[in-house]
């Protein structure tokens, strides 16, 4: 007769999931704020040998901020992506991205 594989103490009660992947999403009130309000700066960094323009913090909901994102993509040239309350541009596109967001009507420290 075969020996259970899973004796040496192992608890598998009806709750005992073995999927790890469930990860609890937290629920963040964000205030939605009109363009004129919004104080943005800019920041730089370097991923793996190219720059990253990145543009923050946007009080908006998702929808609005990928829509925004869509129309600078656009008007740049250039690749991007929203990352939680940031938009993320590829290459060193901050003039011409200040210029776009202050014809939206965007502020900035």
């Amino acid at each position: 007769m075969k020996k259970n594989l899973f004796e040496m103490n192992a608890n598998f009660s009806d709750d005992w999931s073995s999927d790890n992947k469930n990860k609890v999403k937290k629920k963040t009130i964000i205030e939605i704020k009109e363009s004129q309000n919004h104080q943005l700066h800019f920041a730089k960094e370097k991923r793996r040998g190219k720059t990253v323009t990145i543009v923050k913090p946007f009080s908006l909901e998702k929808k609005a901020l990928e829509a925004l994102l869509k129309i600078l993509k656009k008007k740049l040239g250039t690749g991007g992506t929203v990352k939680e309350d940031a938009l993320e541009f590829q290459g060193e596109v901050k003039e011409g991205l200040k210029v776009q967001l202050e014809n939206l009507g965007y502020g900035f420290k």
